[in-house]
């Protein structure tokens, strides 16, 4: 029993931080109907970046703000030179343009810190905490609690504030919200930027937890797309459940299927569920039914 419950507890860590990188995709998705095939690269970059300034022998919590206020930036330059002029065209040639930055990222992070797994600094402290009979690593406590407050907090934004009414105008209909006075300019440019954002706060989590950062942190972005499925692409909530079914998931087929199989179920466990769910409700739990008729 003990077993199953830490494996619980590590499937809840991780995914509330899948839920956090889910929010990227569904901020972006929620105003333009976009799916970003590069929200793994932006949680590799914010991880390598806040390395980067560490390095440097700034504390960490200059360093993860500095960390931010690149994401933004970077959201806006991407939006402004490589988005912008693909409005009006068609969704596929958008999402395979994200594919396209996803590898031009990638490329950028090797090119500038290289292949090799680089240590990152402790942030937290070593002495685990105990909930009950197991232990829990305090890493682990103040990701979920970080992730928590994140996610209240976009969802509150996306329901009571004017831009994330505008956002979800925007998201029902561009027509509509342009003879509303709102720009979708503009929209587009903060939903990347908030993609960018919560993608690098996720890849500093991830990179503390894990106490490294290499270039596997970018599979979490594939990884993320069933979350995002199952949760449905343009639900906040969705991203939250979604994120850690799909972390408790993997954790449970790890530790008990992997060792009857020989390893790998863990890795595969997540698209399993994702080819099931897209069989069973193609527009996930919390997803919005849309039908159209041709």
């Amino acid at each position: 029993m003990d077993f199953f419950l830490q494996l619980v507890v590590n499937g809840v860590v991780v995914g509330s931080i899948y839920a956090l990188v889910a929010l990227g995709f569904v901020v972006i998705y929620k105003s333009s109907s976009i799916l970003n095939f590069a929200q793994g690269e932006f949680l590799m970059l914010g991880a390598y970046v806040c390395l980067g300034v560490m390095a440097s022998s700034a504390p960490f919590w200059a360093a993860a703000l500095l960390t931010l206020a690149f994401s933004v930036v970077l959201g806006l330059l991407l939006e402004r030179v490589a988005l912008r002029p693909m409005i009006g065209e068609p969704v596929i040639s958008v999402i395979m343009l994200t594919l396209g930055l996803s590898a031009v990222l990638r490329a950028v992070v090797q090119g500038i810190w290289g292949t090799d797994t680089r240590p990152f600094p402790p942030i937290f402290p070593s002495e685990p905490v105990h909930l009950g009979p197991f232990p829990v690593s305090q890493g682990y406590l103040w990701s979920v609690g970080s992730v928590s407050v994140l996610l209240v907090a976009f969802a509150v934004f996306f329901k009571y504030s004017r831009p994330g009414i505008a956002m979800r105008a925007t998201a029902f209909s561009q027509q509509v919200a342009l003879s509303m006075g709102i720009s979708v300019r503009h929209i587009f440019a903060l939903s990347w930027s908030i993609a960018a954002v919560v993608s690098a706060i996720g890849g500093i989590l991830l990179g503390a937890v894990r106490g490294g950062v290499d270039g596997s942190l970018a599979v979490f972005g594939l990884k993320v797309v069933p979350v995002v499925i199952l949760g449905g692409l343009d639900s906040v909530l969705g991203a939250i459940v979604g994120g850690i079914s799909i972390g408790i998931l993997e954790n449970l087929s790890g530790g008990y299927l992997d060792p009857v199989f020989g390893g790998g179920v863990k890795e595969v466990a997540p698209f399993v569920a994702l080819v099931l769910i897209l069989m069973v409700k193609p527009y996930g739990l919390f997803g919005k039914i849309k039908i159209e008729r041709v």
